[in-house]
C-alpha cells in the first residue's frame, strides 16, 4: 500500500493511494487505516513530505564504493548522525542553497520510516517495527562536511531533508535500485544490496542508542556518484518499487 500526506479541506492528513484515486484519512495509518471522506483524483494533487519526523537518523558511508570516492575507509559499524526535523520539505519542495557553502551534493537514499516504537531490539524483530519505505535525498554541504569534522551543520540546514513522494509498505528493501538523476542524466546508480550494513542491522544498532518513534525516519545510505548541485538544477531520486522524488534547487 502507498500512503500520501496532503491538504484536505484546509487539514493536513494523510490518504490511501488507490489506483488513480487518494482515500483520505484520519489519525495515523501506521496504527489504523481510518478513511473519512469522499476520495480525491491523485494527478495534480499536492503533496506533503509523507511523515513529520521527530528525528532523521542517517548513516554515512554504507555503501563500499562511496566511501571510496572520498578517500574514506569501509566502516567497521554503522557511522550515524542527526538531521533536524527542519530540514524535511516535501515532493516538488525547494532546495535552498545556502550562502555559507561553495559545494552542495546530492545523496539520494532508500529511507526507512518506523511505524512502531522501537527500543533496544534485535535484527530479527526490526520488521515488526517498520512502517514502510520513501525516498530521500540527504542533501550535504560537502566543505562544510571536511571543515566542520561533525556533519551537523553539513546535513542539517533546512531544506536539507527532502522525502517521497510517499511511503511504501510493501518493499523488500535488500532488493532495490537507488538512482539519482540531475537534469535528466544519470549521477548515481547503485543497488540496496551493496549496502555494507542491511536494513534490519542499522534499524537495530540505533534502536540500541536511541529510541525512533513512530514517523521517525532512517536514511540508509547513498551510493557512489556524489556530486555537485548549482541552483535551478533539478534532482530526481527514485527507488524501485516506491516512485520518483522530485525537488528543485533554488538560492536562500
Amino acid at each position: 500500500m502507498r500512503f500520501i500526506r496532503f491538504i484536505h479541506e484546509g487539514m493536513e492528513r494523510f490518504g490511501l493511494i488507490e489506483g488513480e484515486q487518494v482515500v483520505p484519512l484520519s489519525g495515523r495509518p501506521w496504527e489504523a487505516i481510518s478513511p473519512c471522506g469522499q476520495a480525491v483524483p491523485l494527478a495534480g494533487l499536492p503533496l506533503l513530505a509523507p511523515v513529520c519526523p521527530s528525528k532523521i537518523v542517517a548513516v554515512g558511508r554504507n555503501y563500499r564504493e562511496h566511501a571510496a570516492e572520498l578517500g574514506n575507509p569501509v566502516p567497521t559499524s554503522p557511522i550515524i548522525f542527526i538531521k533536524p526535523s527542519t530540514a524535511v520539505i516535501g515532493p516538488e519542495g525547494t532546495i535552498i542553497y545556502p550562502p555559507e557553502t561553495k559545494n552542495l551534493h546530492h545523496e539520494s537514499e532508500l529511507a526507512v520510516v518506523i511505524g512502531k516504537r522501537a527500543h533496544r531490539i534485535a535484527p530479527q524483530d526490526v520488521a515488526a517495527h517498520i512502517w514502510g519505505y520513501t525516498c530521500a535525498n540527504d542533501v550535504t554541504a560537502r566543505d562544510l562536511q571536511r571543515s566542520d569534522e561533525q556533519w551537523t551543520r553539513a546535513k542539517g540546514f533546512d531544506t536539507f531533508a527532502p522525502l517521497g513522494p510517499w511511503v511504501e509498505t510493501e518493499l523488500d528493501p535488500g532488493a532495490v535500485e537507488v538512482i539519482c538523476r540531475v537534469n535528466g542524466q544519470v549521477r548515481q546508480d547503485g543497488h540496496t544490496q551493496d549496502m555494507v550494513f542491511d536494513v534490519a542491522a542499522l534499524v537495530a544498532f540505533i534502536a540500541n542508542a536511541m529510541t525512533l518513534l513512530p514517523g521517525d525516519v532512517v536514511l540508509t545510505g547513498t551510493p557512489e556518484g556524489v556530486g555537485p548541485l548549482q541552483p535551478g538544477d533539478r534532482v530526481e531520486v527514485e527507488i524501485q518499487g516506491i516512485g520518483v522524488l522530485r525537488n528543485s534547487v533554488g538560492l536562500a
